[in-house]
């Protein structure tokens, strides 16, 4: 433990707090919100708007990108555009983040959990397809779950903490039993398997920019997508179904207020400016962990080269639960943030009720996982 701590310290070079996670602010986040607020431009209607969403378009490859408040309002608008609504189920992990379990209640189905891949964290293909082989039917090009015989709408995969997860394999089987993929990269900006960006696989995919993402634009998220519809939808939903009209307030529908403001863009647009720097950095504090942890009872998650994970959270696996919380505690007691990763999705009230699968790659996961302190800048050493 004292090992780890001196390592970690001397890598931010500090005997003060060292944080899970710091935005790093060294472009131009003053100038264009400065340009923003001259120019009035600090709401939905902005310019800036437009420029941070063809930045997203150009480092993804996505063919368009739609600005939101925060990646969870991406991640409902990607599952309202594909009419998923009351009495629906979706297929998803139950090892990620609240909000992607919190998005599909939203829109009134049920999360469905299916148990991980223990090498990235993300759902399982093999789980996967065996729970579709013996838990569902196909009738008229639809999926039907054989216990609750609601349909299957979408298949939700979460690319965990910037890993890619098996999203091919997980393509293959979805495109099988017609069922579209929603991919959760709300962690992945700057990770790609195979040379294409994580959140483009599927039929859409999310991002998000809080505080504690590779950037940040203080609180933001998109929707990844190809399909033009979808597109051209989304950004209708996520600005209250308004008409256009020079005057008159007219909306088609119930919609949402979901749009990114302007301020919030100018953030993100100057954050994108030096995006490949700090993924190059991220990506030498990870070596570094590395090469610490080869000769510890600690298993540090590095990745092949067809997976080249953004490292927004440097992971480590410990050989059991007791071993994992004194490693945390003993950070934490030494002033550096180090956590447990989530508790699973299964195991909180509001989810304990849905089904799931055999669990236990996410079950040994949630026990042994630790969170390292992953924020970088000019100022750490990476020598």
């Amino acid at each position: 433990m004292t090992q780890a701590i001196d390592f970690i310290r001397s890598i931010y070079r500090t005997s003060g707090p060292i944080p899970l996670y710091t935005p790093i602010f060294a472009g131009n986040e003053k100038k264009y919100l400065g340009e923003c607020i001259d120019y009035k431009n600090v709401s939905t209607v902005s310019p800036f708007v437009n420029k941070f969403e063809e930045s997203l378009v150009k480092f993804t490859g996505s063919k368009y990108a739609v600005a939101t408040i925060n990646g969870t309002s991406a991640l409902h608008l990607a599952l309202l555009l594909l009419d998923i609504k009351t009495g629906d189920e979706v297929i998803t992990q139950p090892l990620t983040y609240v909000a992607t379990a919190n998005a599909i209640t939203y829109t009134g189905a049920k999360p469905v959990f299916i148990d991980i891949d223990k090498k990235t964290l993300g759902l399982s293909p093999l789980k996967l397809e065996q729970f579709l082989k013996e838990e569902t039917i196909r009738q008229d090009g639809k999926c039907y779950n054989k216990t609750t015989k609601a349909q299957i709408k979408a298949i939700l995969p979460m690319h965990s903490l910037g890993i890619p997860s098996e999203i091919e394999k997980l393509s293959v089987i979805a495109q099988e039993y017609e069922i579209p993929i929603i991919e959760d990269a709300a962690e992945g900006l700057g990770s790609f398997y195979k040379n294409q960006h994580v959140g483009t696989f599927g039929k859409m995919g999310i991002l998000s920019f809080n505080g504690n993402k590779t950037i940040t634009t203080g609180g933001g998220g998109a929707l990844l997508t190809n399909d033009k519809d979808l597109a051209e939808r989304a950004l209708n939903l996520s600005t209250t179904a308004k008409i256009k009209h020079p005057y008159k307030s007219m909306h088609s529908e119930v919609a949402f207020n979901y749009r990114l403001p302007g301020l919030n863009a100018a953030m993100g647009l100057a954050q994108m400016e030096p995006l490949e720097d700090i993924l190059d950095l991220k990506r030498k504090l990870a070596q570094k962990y590395k090469i610490f942890f080869e000769n510890t009872e600690l298993k540090f998650f590095i990745f092949e080269k067809d997976r080249n994970s953004n490292h927004w959270m440097n992971v480590v696996e410990c050989p059991t639960e007791d071993t994992r919380n004194n490693f945390v505690e003993a950070l934490n007691k030494s002033n550096i943030n180090a956590r447990p990763i989530w508790t699973l999705m299964n195991n909180l009230k509001m989810y304990e009720h849905c089904q799931t699968g055999n669990l236990e790659n996410a079950v040994r996961a949630a026990k042994t996982i630790a969170l390292l302190p992953s924020g970088v800048d000019t100022s750490i050493n990476l020598k």
